[in-house]
């Protein structure tokens, strides 16, 4: 499927062109009242995906009175007509539609937006194909469950020009950006090691299979996955602890913390040259992924990136003469201790976006088409240290990496671990 043009509002001063196939009118009543746009002047947004993530996702775009959220979509019925009732009630209407399948949403030409709050395996299939049909998508992290999958992300969105975000939303915060500046400004020296805090996963014994519950269409749930027989701890709330839709704690955190590294240091558009590491797994049970582990990643200039469930949560960054820094959600601890409290001169400041708000800074350029703060191409890059040590533990080996590339250097077994086959009918 190539991309298609798809209708722009006025305020983004585009032109409506071809759409997809089915025509949709916004109803009567999503026009203009006490205050907001009217409909011809919003970005119309449909959310995909309406666990807790996507409902806190949703609720905060329907906060924007320039914006009209017009679907919710998903395969848990009961979770689908909660979100609706939710989302009427905060436009006082009932003009919200509860849809079963994304490709429902894929094809209606009112669109803007795609918001996606799936299961980390149904994150790539929807974002390609909305951005095909001209949709402007706002993903959850991990941003992809396989290094292939996030290149797909990133040629699909350069190729049809679409605004992305990934909700790493660190990036958008004070206290991390405020980290960021100090680092980049120098006051740490040259930073030599970062180490990062993060969490490890469950384990369980064996368990039954167990009846689906109604209005749960659990074979699309799994999507490209290995069919698997259905329980509770394969899906909401638990679906990450599976290799087969996610890649545990690892993944889940190092979305935001590995992240934080690779800004700091200006890895944005590359990452380490070689891994090593080891991890503990459960050998029965349906949760697989790594309970404990520890793995360092090294880059061509020889700084190196340390990561352990043994760490403190957050990421310190080691500098020249002992000087050190911690930042994590709401800490942000160094030593010298005064050195975080110093203030970063206009003429030092490193940073191109201090918007406080990650929805407000991806709406922004959704308008205006230039680049927010966390793109795919940030996002996989980021996420691509998670699975990189993923591999690299599960195959027990150390790995070299050519980033530019994206394959492993002399290493076929390791390369053929960067994609996954996916079942029929699903396909990128």
């Amino acid at each position: 499927m190539s991309c298609s043009i798809t209708r722009r509002t006025f305020i983004r001063q585009s032109v409506g062109a071809v759409g997809l196939a089915l025509p949709w009118l916004i109803p009567a009543s999503a026009l203009g009242r006490a205050g907001r746009p009217a409909a011809s002047e919003r970005l119309v947004v449909a959310s995909i995906g309406m666990g807790g993530q996507g409902m806190q996702d949703t609720m905060g775009f329907c906060a924007y009175p320039e914006v009209q959220v017009v679907a919710v979509c998903d395969v848990d019925a009961p979770r689908c007509e909660g979100a609706k009732r939710q989302v009427d009630a905060v436009y006082g209407n009932q003009d919200c539609a509860c849809i079963h399948d994304f490709r429902e949403i894929i094809q209606r030409r009112d669109i803007d937006i795609v918001c996606i709050a799936t299961p980390d395996h149904w994150h790539a299939i929807p974002a390609i194909w909305a951005m095909r049909s001209g949709k402007d998508v706002f993903v959850e992290k991990p941003l992809s469950l396989t290094i292939a999958e996030g290149r797909a992300l990133v040629n699909t969105a350069k190729e049809c020009g679409s605004v992305t975000q990934v909700n790493t939303w660190q990036r958008s915060i004070h206290n991390f950006q405020h980290a960021c500046d100090l680092i980049q400004g120098g006051r740490l020296g040259r930073v030599h090691t970062a180490k990062v805090g993060l969490p490890g996963g469950p384990s369980q014994p064996p368990q039954p299979e167990v009846p689906v519950p109604e209005g749960f269409d659990y074979d699309f749930w799994l999507g490209q996955a290995p069919w698997a027989p259905y329980h509770p701890s394969r899906c909401h709330g638990a679906f990450r602890a599976c290799f087969d839709y996610s890649g545990g704690g690892l993944t889940d955190w190092g979305a935001h913390h590995l992240d934080v590294v690779q800004w700091y240091m200006n890895r944005d558009s590359t990452g380490p040259v070689k891994i090593e590491g080891t991890g503990e797994f459960p050998t029965e049970g349906i949760w697989n992924t790594a309970t404990s582990y520890h793995f360092i990643c090294t880059y061509d200039d020889g700084f190196t990136l340390e990561a352990s469930t043994s760490f403190r949560g957050g990421v310190r960054f080691e500098g020249e003469d002992g000087r050190w820094l911690h930042v994590d959600r709401g800490v942000l601890e160094t030593n010298p201790a005064d050195l975080r409290k110093q203030r970063i001169a206009p003429d030092e400041m490193k940073q191109l976006w201090v918007s406080g708000d990650h929805n407000a800074d991806f709406l922004n350029s959704v308008r205006t088409r230039r680049p927010t703060v966390t793109p795919v191409e940030i996002g996989h890059r980021s996420i691509s240290i998670a699975h990189l040590a993923n591999i690299c533990m599960r195959l027990g080996r150390s790995l070299r990496w050519d980033p530019a590339q994206e394959h492993f250097i002399d290493d076929p077994s390791a390369d053929r671990m960067l994609s996954r086959a996916m079942r029929q009918p699903w396909h990128l």
